[in-house]
């Protein structure tokens, strides 16, 4: 009986995982430019709230020197143009990045 149970279980488990769907792909917009990065390609994107002031921002990372370009958010999953994260007033980069 309880090998009947856990294979039934099993089965559940396997048919609702198979049965997810995602919605459809969209372009984010930072100002009104599409979220991209310099040549030679895309970097893994984060939000996160850098400036606390309650609304997830979008960091995007950036192969070359390693830099980051951060579009505020603005709420209602909308993001201000990028702009360069900056340290002492210069663009920041990431030490060891090609």
């Amino acid at each position: 009986m309880k090998l009947v149970v856990t294979w039934a279980l099993v089965l559940c488990v396997s048919v609702v995982a198979t049965a997810a769907d995602f919605e459809a792909a969209v372009r984010l917009k930072g100002g009104d430019e599409f979220v991209r990065v310099e040549s030679p390609g895309w970097a893994c994107p984060c939000l996160a709230d850098i400036d606390r002031d309650g609304k997830p921002d979008l960091l995007v990372g950036q192969f070359s020197k390693g830099k980051i370009r951060v579009y505020k958010g603005l709420g209602g999953s909308k993001f201000a143009a990028g702009e360069w994260l900056k340290a002492e007033g210069d663009v920041a980069e990431v030490p060891g990045v090609w």
